[in-house]
């Protein structure tokens, strides 16, 4: 391949899949398995339901060549309505993949797109399906690094990542040059800059912004297919931004991204980290503890610090997170949710916790989510995790195994074990050989049974 810098029109609509590293479409599969086991793990929670339930009254549509059912429901949406539901239920499980250099998440808003295009292409294979992807992570990635370069607010992924769902909406649909440029600009002009730090001091199921991310990026689409335009896209377009995109091609930041162990705040994943590595070194149990300190970045310290009263508070907390490491040597569904939002044990590791900015894991941010943490015990014994960055990134990457155990772990409760299992054969097979997406979106529409005797007994 040509080392000269690829234009950004080539790369969206004519790169050909074969261009792609097999190893980045091999990632490519696995991230969009670990995205769809954090939707269907989402699929009963309260935000997800109220999402689907928008959708249906806000966003549904008359015309066939523009409806498409949401996932695990089988109800019928606008394509940017669906995607809008399932990227917002998806987004209020923080548990799916993110990119450090953004602070942000892609695989959110482009996998519930890729969703609802393939309902109109009955012939799109698998290797074309993943490019798609990756062409939504490489766009998305590039525009959030140029908007956060460009502007002084810290935006949700919203902001930018309905850029990546455009380019890969027009790559599906064979969009020409002129219409592109329309399209992402219109992404850049309606994408929801809305404020991070806002939603970090103020948990809500607006979360990351990532599900008017999505609607945003696909009515981008149908808007410039119909002639409205909106171009230029300045955060593709400003010379200023030009070094973003000029490795192109030649750098995948698909394979960059990062995957969570934990359905919590990325930011909260080091400490969270450093109190497993001690329970699973010393055997520390919650009721030895006198006291947590925890030091780490000024934007993870900013996370909410004592007991949360919702979901959405728990998966943006710190002290309560690294509190059921240490209570119960694991975070799933059960520790932020209902009864685990009460837990006493819990609370009294969280009153306990003393949170401090510490400078030189601030000077490593966001290339890295580093903290430290000391955990005391009654006797005075004292044990220190020394500095740790987040596992799951490219410098400490999971492996195919843990990523499909992950997946397994969130989807299986949901939909039972034989369905998890096929979806989950169904994604890893898409990057080998001629295959067709379609086996894989047909068991992605149908609705959990909930009832099924396999659920009922778990």
């Amino acid at each position: 391949m040509s080392t000269r810098p690829m234009s950004i029109d080539h790369f969206i609509r004519a790169l050909p899949a074969q261009d792609i590293p097999a190893s980045t479409l091999e990632r490519a599969a696995l991230l969009l398995l670990d995205t769809l086991g954090i939707a269907i793990a989402a699929t009963p929670m309260e935000a997800g339901v109220l999402a689907r339930e928008t959708a249906c009254r806000l966003y549904a549509t008359n015309t066939a060549a523009d409806r498409a059912w949401m996932m695990l429901d089988g109800r019928t949406a606008s394509l940017a309505g669906a995607a809008f539901a399932t990227a917002s239920q998806t987004d209020n499980l923080d548990g799916h993949d993110g990119f450090n250099p953004t602070k942000g998440h892609i695989g959110v808003a482009v996998v519930p797109a890729l969703i609802s295009l393939a309902q109109h292409l009955p012939d799109l294979s698998g290797r074309d399906a993943l490019a798609a992807l990756v062409v939504g992570y490489e766009v998305a990635g590039r525009a959030g690094l140029a908007l956060h370069d460009t502007v002084s607010d810290y935006h949700t992924s919203g902001a930018w990542n309905a850029l990546g769902v455009a380019a890969l909406g027009a790559r599906l649909r064979g969009m020409n040059g002129e219409t592109l440029r329309e399209a992402l600009g219109i992404a850049e002009y309606h994408g929801p800059r809305s404020q991070m730090m806002r939603e970090i001091a103020n948990p809500t199921m607006l979360h990351d912004g990532s599900g008017m991310g999505a609607l945003v990026g696909l009515s981008a689409v149908i808007m410039a297919e119909m002639g409205l335009t909106g171009a230029p896209a300045i955060t593709v377009e400003a010379p200023e931004v030009q070094h973003f995109w000029a490795d192109l091609g030649s750098v995948w930041q698909t394979d960059q991204q990062y995957i969570k162990p934990y359905p919590i705040c990325r930011w909260a994943h080091a400490p969270i980290d450093g109190a497993r590595a001690i329970g699973l070194a010393h055997g520390v149990s919650h009721d030895q503890v006198a006291r947590i300190d925890i030091r780490s970045f000024s934007n993870a310290i900013a996370l909410f610090p004592g007991m949360p009263q919702t979901t959405s508070q728990a998966q943006y907390s710190l002290a309560f997170a690294v509190g059921n490491m240490i209570r119960f040597g694991s975070i799933g569904l059960a520790q932020i949710s209902g009864a685990g939002l009460v837990d006493a044990d819990v609370a009294a590791l969280v009153a306990k916790t003393h949170l401090t900015v510490e400078p030189r894991h601030e000077a490593r941010f966001p290339s890295g989510r580093w903290a430290d943490i000391t955990i005391t015990l009654k006797d005075g014994l004292a044990f220190h995790s020394g500095d740790i960055n987040a596992r799951g990134g490219p410098d400490d990457p999971f492996s195919s195994a843990q990523i499909c155990e992950k997946y397994r772990s969130f989807a299986v409760p949901i939909i039972g074990e034989a369905r998890a299992l096929a979806i989950q054969d169904a994604c890893l097979a898409l990057a080998k050989g001629e295959v067709a997406f379609g086996p894989l979106l047909a068991l992605l529409k149908d609705p959990p049974e909930m009832a099924d005797a396999e659920h009922a007994a778990q």
